[in-house]
């Protein structure tokens, strides 16, 4: 036996079966949360870039390989529910390492077609009491043109994941709303070859006017345009958390006519609900406080669509409670962001975990997988 194999058995056979964060990431999160949030995510990603080659070793804890949570969604084979929604993997520099830490699929971006710096710093706030984080980065990003050169390197060296990647797009900031669907289209030009989906970012709070490219008429044409660019390669509209119940239904009833393959629910909020009273910086919200709402448009979207298509739900998503509470509400996947920053590289196995762990629910819309 070599020693690789041995180090991977001997970590196995010490594995805490009900692991909730690496060992490492419990040493490391207090000096994390002492320093300023985008410059402890950075410092994170780049550990996970310099721990590469040791993965394999951590994959008794990091991955969990179970057939009953294996899906196939649009036509994509999921190994797990539990994806990494966007916002994390701003520059798509570790396209191939989400799958090493346990996730079944991973949401890349959001990229612009124009190179962007993003909105002047701080923009980045966390409040651990509440498990919850504003951000309003602006979709701070290298170009949709050098990031695909990036998925394209990364494919041709051999390392390309075996778990469905998604890619993010948005509208550059420097282009005016009437340019929108010029500016799409040459991000979508520049993905369509990489990516197993694209999601459509119309509902960030943090580039000015953006969010109006949810009413009816730019929507639709924004989807007609994008759906027939993609050609077989499956498009998704991400929806913004604050929409009337009459704006939700038009929002879907586009995407639906436009045939969208799936919808995003959520995106982070502007509202400040479920923080304490006081003066918060612009931007959206995330993490506990979206929770109820994000679960009632998921409620709502689920209603509306009666499983025409899958639905990815987003926002507040913490444990395998949460996970199988938006399953049986109609998800098909979830994403994490939020959850992953404060519970570390050890959260999606941990959601598969518990998600095999609990009993599914008699007479609900969809059974945990």
């Amino acid at each position: 036996m070599d020693l690789v194999n041995l180090l991977v058995k001997v970590v196995d056979s010490v594995a805490v079966r009900n692991y909730s964060e690496s060992t490492l990431y419990k040493l490391l999160k207090p000096i994390l949360f002492s320093l300023e949030p985008e410059t402890a995510h950075g410092l994170a990603l780049g550990s996970l870039k310099l721990s590469r080659p040791f993965l394999p070793l951590l994959s008794p804890l990091l991955k969990t390989h179970d057939k009953h949570l294996e899906k196939t969604v649009f036509g994509l084979r999921f190994p797990n529910p539990i994806g990494l929604a966007a916002g994390l993997d701003k520059r798509g520099e570790l396209t191939d390492t989400w799958e090493k830490v346990g996730f079944g699929f991973a949401e890349l971006g959001t990229f612009t077609a124009k190179p962007q710096d993003g909105n002047d710093r701080p923009r980045v706030f966390r409040y651990p009491g509440q498990r919850a984080l504003i951000n309003r980065m602006g979709f701070p990003n290298p170009g949709a043109q050098v990031v695909a050169r990036r998925l394209e390197l990364i494919l041709h060296s051999g390392h390309w994941p075996s778990i469905p990647i998604g890619v993010n797009i948005g509208k550059s900031k420097v282009t005016p709303l009437d340019g929108a669907v010029e500016d799409y289209l040459e991000s979508m030009e520049c993905f369509r070859e990489w990516a197993d989906y694209i999601a459509v970012n119309v509902s960030s709070p943090n580039t000015p006017d953006l969010r109006k490219l949810q009413e009816p008429g730019r929507l639709k044409k924004l989807l007609n345009a994008l759906v027939k660019a993609a050609g077989k390669k499956p498009v998704l509209l991400k929806l913004a958390p604050d929409l009337t119940n009459q704006q939700l239904e038009k929002a879907v009833d586009t995407a639906l006519s436009a045939r969208c393959k799936g919808l995003i629910v959520t995106n982070t909020t502007l509202s400040r609900d479920g923080l304490p009273k006081g003066n918060y910086p612009e931007g959206g919200l995330s993490g506990t406080p979206l929770k109820k709402k994000a679960l009632d448009i998921l409620k709502a979207v689920s209603r509306m669509t009666r499983g025409r298509v899958p639905l990815i739900a987003v926002g507040g998503i913490f444990t395998g409670e949460d996970v199988r509470e938006r399953l049986e509400e109609g998800a098909s996947l979830v994403q994490v962001y939020t959850g992953y920053i404060y519970e570390g590289p050890g959260l999606p196995s941990r959601l598969c975990k518990e998600l095999l762990k609990i009993k599914p629910t008699a007479g609900t819309k969809t059974q945990r997988p």
